[in-house]
């Protein structure tokens, strides 16, 4: 018997201590209470004057207690079932998840290598890589659907291109508090009810106030909306360092908090319990191009710390990784997307958004999805750590081999290869190998892998009688904004 042991099941990482994360939220609650936080909604200031809060017109305060009590009503777990009837994806402490991003407005079209926008397609393609790549977990538009009837319905046709090719959770964009009831009454169809969604909700609302410190109307229809259907929502500030937040990493993070700590307390006036999901995309303006950085090595610490605090506070946290400012996929892609992959993964962020990204979150690439397929798997087999049970240690195998033997031909060998990484695109033959078959480079691997996947995968279809109801919904919104 082995006492008093210590036994890592996968590496450890964190950014800051637990002095640190005390220093950076009794800072957030300093600011929720000298400085507050403007809202433009009726309904919001109506709670907030109703509660012990502060409102000088659009101005409201908040008194730290109002913070504490609100976070000890938030569900530290939130479980997502895809349209497959899988529950999935599991919300809670330190377990990641991996997804794409949204709403990205232009594409780089396979045939002419040319950038334009974003059509329906291509969310149907991307939502079919998503589908049949296994280490994607939930999945995001990639992309916006400029060819819908009518700006204020894109929403409801861009989650339909999603359903039509992707069975696996998802993360939603909205127009609008009335855009997003449309698509909760979607996801309600396809779950079997309201209080079937309830427990199994289909996909997390994605809401972004604006920094600094401002939650304008849309925003805070669509977060009163989710927290009145307790609809798992993401209340995600996207400071940029230096612009619209302290140009310090520490004085950003306070500052991203007390913008989430804000929505806490207005979402526990609404409806206490609702699932609250922090996070965000907290990074730099480059002073030099003035560009917001998707691959600046402060996004993944800030977003490391920023998941440090999640787990203080007993929040669920909304991380970013894979992306990449570079315009193409390239070596600075490459680099970037690994790097803010691989530190998002060791935080124990819970759902990593943003993955395939180029271009500082404006371009979509399929090639890009594919190629971080790869990497995803590299991370994940990192963050499996290192077994040293009796059988890992092979004592008696490295015994009975002893010395100038070989472990090839052992049943040992033959058990365990399987659990190493297995990649699918890397090439690692000899040098006369790779010449004789065709001197392939990295991306000729990405781009024959992305194309079987479009031609060959067939993601489970839809019930047809489901599917003209959802079409029916969407519909009704079209003639509305006709």
């Amino acid at each position: 018997m082995k006492m008093n042991q210590t036994v890592n099941n996968s590496p450890r990482f964190r950014v800051l201590s637990e002095d640190q994360i005390e220093q950076i939220y009794y800072s957030a609650l300093e600011v929720l209470e000298r400085t507050g936080g403007c809202f433009y909604h009726d309904e919001a200031i109506e709670l907030f004057k109703n509660s012990h809060a502060v409102v000088r017109g659009n101005n409201v305060r908040v008194p730290a207690y109002m913070v504490e009590e609100a976070l000890n009503f938030y569900p530290r777990k939130i479980t997502l079932k895809g349209r497959n009837d899988t529950r999935s994806l599991h919300i809670q402490k330190d377990t990641v998840a991996f997804g794409t991003g949204s709403d990205l407005p232009f594409t780089y079209d396979r045939q002419t290598g040319e950038r334009r926008r974003t059509v329906y397609k291509d969310i149907n393609n991307a939502a079919k890589l998503v589908d049949a790549l296994s280490n994607y977990d939930f999945f995001m538009s990639h992309g916006i659907v400029s060819d819908a009837p009518n700006p204020q319905t894109y929403d409801r046709h861009q989650f339909m291109a999603m359903l039509e090719q992707c069975t696996k959770p998802m993360v939603l964009t909205s127009v609008d508090g009335e855009g997003l009831e449309d698509l909760w009454k979607m996801g309600c169809l396809i779950q079997g009810g309201e209080e079937e969604f309830k427990l199994n909700p289909l996909f997390v609302a994605y809401i972004e106030p604006i920094s600094p410190l401002k939650n304008d109307r849309t925003a805070v229809e669509k977060l009163l909306f989710a927290a009145e259907k307790k609809l798992p929502a993401m209340y995600t500030p996207c400071p940029s360092s230096g612009a619209t937040a302290p140009a310090t990493i520490a004085g950003m993070l306070v500052q991203s908090l007390a913008e989430t700590l804000l929505a806490t307390v207005l979402c526990h006036l609404k409806n206490p319990g609702t699932p609250l999901i922090m996070g965000g995309v907290t990074t730099l303006l480059d002073m030099k191009k003035s560009t917001y950085s998707y691959g600046a090595p402060e996004l993944s610490l800030a977003s490391a710390a920023n998941t440090d605090i999640s787990k203080w506070i007993n929040l669920p946290m909304f991380s970013t990784g894979g992306c990449t400012d570079s315009k193409i996929i390239d070596e600075q892609a490459a680099a970037e997307q690994m790097m803010n992959l691989f530190y998002a993964y060791l935080s124990g962020a819970n759902l990593v958004h943003d993955v395939g990204y180029i271009d500082h979150g404006t371009n979509a690439s399929l090639e890009s999805l594919v190629l971080n397929e790869e990497m995803m798997g590299m991370v994940k087999q990192f963050g499996k750590g290192i077994n040293t049970d009796d059988d890992h240690m092979a004592l008696d195998l490295i015994e009975k081999v002893g010395p100038g033997g070989e472990y090839v031909t052992s049943d040992h060998t033959f058990d365990h290869w399987r659990e190493w990484f297995l990649p699918q695109l890397q090439d690692r033959s000899d040098y006369e190998t790779w010449k004789n078959s065709g001197s392939k480079t990295m991306l000729d691997r990405v781009k024959e892998r992305t194309d079987y996947l479009l031609e060959n995968h067939k993601p489970e279809p839809m019930d047809e009688k489901l599917e003209k109801e959802l079409k029916e919904i969407i519909s009704s919104a079209d003639k509305r904004h006709s």
